[in-house]
């Protein structure tokens, strides 16, 4: 895909992330305004109901600190998604809300697992994985930033820390990187020079001709026959002259 076309900026850029999480404030304000407790709608391993928590896991927090630390990663991270891989942002939010949960099911503990944090590991391994598998500059440079910002929560993907899903963060550090092998043909990448190309002959490329063989600058090159042009001037005397 055309670079042009892949780094454009739209109003969904900002206001699609900005909704996401206001939508996850929102639930956690009805749950503190009304009193209720939407942790029985996260995701519960080896249950059939648990597989409701798939599609209501990462909108539901359990106390404050856990929504402020999940509100701007994935504020952030979501905004590259849709500024750098426009065509397949919504594709990877959905796919990876689902595949990481339901992994996090397979593997999870007996217990409620609750949390954007699965989808947030999604972003994190998707974003550093495919910039570097697509060796792009710009998406390599993404790649950075995002390892720059968040490379040390990748301890959190082992049981290091009572009391945190360690398996919704595996399960979306997986999704993420099997997301990176599998979307390709969207998108950018590198340009590829005339010297790049197979076909490519040295002996036709125009700039190379004015070098010989030993690499020396050739300062006047002769020019072929064929490309000569005969200018023959015809002169005709004024009749006032006669």
């Amino acid at each position: 895909m055309n670079a042009r076309q892949q780094f454009k900026f739209s109003t969904g850029v900002i206001a699609y992330p900005i909704l996401f999480v206001l939508i996850i404030w929102l639930v956690f304000w009805f749950e503190v305004r009304f009193g209720f407790n939407f942790s029985k709608y996260g995701i519960y391993p080896g249950t059939f109901k648990g597989l409701r928590g798939l599609f209501f896991s990462p909108f539901i927090h359990g106390d404050m600190e856990h929504l402020y630390h999940n509100s701007i990663p994935l504020l952030v991270l979501s905004m590259a998604l849709f500024y750098f891989y426009r065509t397949i942002a919504w594709k990877v939010l959905f796919w990876g809300i689902l595949l990481s949960g339901f992994l996090t099911w397979c593997i999870g503990r007996p217990s409620y697992h609750i949390g954007a944090s699965g989808l947030i590991y999604v972003l994190i391994s998707f974003t550093f994985f495919k910039g570097i598998f697509a060796k792009y500059y710009r998406l390599i440079a993404l790649s950075l930033v995002v390892v720059f910002l968040y490379g040390s929560m990748v301890w959190y993907t082992i049981p290091i820390e009572e009391g945190i899903s360690w398996e919704g963060h595996l399960s979306g550090l997986l999704v993420g990187l099997l997301f990176a092998l599998l979307f390709k043909k969207t998108i950018a990448k590198p340009k590829k020079y005339d010297w790049e190309e197979r076909h490519y002959d040295e002996a036709d490329d125009p700039f190379l001709k004015h070098f010989d063989e030993d690499g020396n600058f050739i300062e006047a090159m002769e020019e072929d026959e064929d490309d000569k042009t005969t200018i023959n001037y015809t002169y005709k005397a004024r009749k006032d002259k006669l």
